[in-house]
């Protein structure tokens, strides 16, 4: 499975964007898609989630009524709907799938999107 990230950039406090996570590849074998993000020095964590299947979504209590998680299974692509924005928020945001069920575990990354917030 290959993952492809894009949509960040620069965006002023306030604002919104809309990153796209295309997967490729053996995408029948995934139980969960989701986006991480990483900070200057603080560790990666999870921003949000969706299962491939029922579509269940989770997000981080940081995200919560500010970031929509969605996915287009025709079209094999995962959405991160960011609005109200904050500096906070600036990171480097990668797009993440998980292999799992009745095939091995194993974690797919992409290579990453910059999305900086200015306040």
């Amino acid at each position: 499975v290959q993952l492809v990230e894009s949509g960040g950039g620069l965006v002023q406090a306030g604002g919104s964007l809309r990153l796209s996570c295309v997967a490729s590849g053996s995408t029948f074998t995934l139980n969960v898609m989701g986006w991480y993000r990483q900070a200057p020095g603080k560790q990666r964590e999870l921003v949000a989630a969706i299962t491939t299947g029922g579509g269940s979504t989770n997000y981080a209590d940081s995200v919560k009524g500010r970031f929509t998680i969605s996915r287009d299974k025709a079209e094999n692509t995962m959405y991160l709907q960011m609005n109200k924005l904050q500096p906070k928020d600036t990171a480097v945001y990668y797009c993440y799938a998980e292999r799992g069920g009745r095939f091995p575990r194993y974690d797919y990354w992409g290579q990453g999107t910059q999305v900086t917030v200015s306040s």
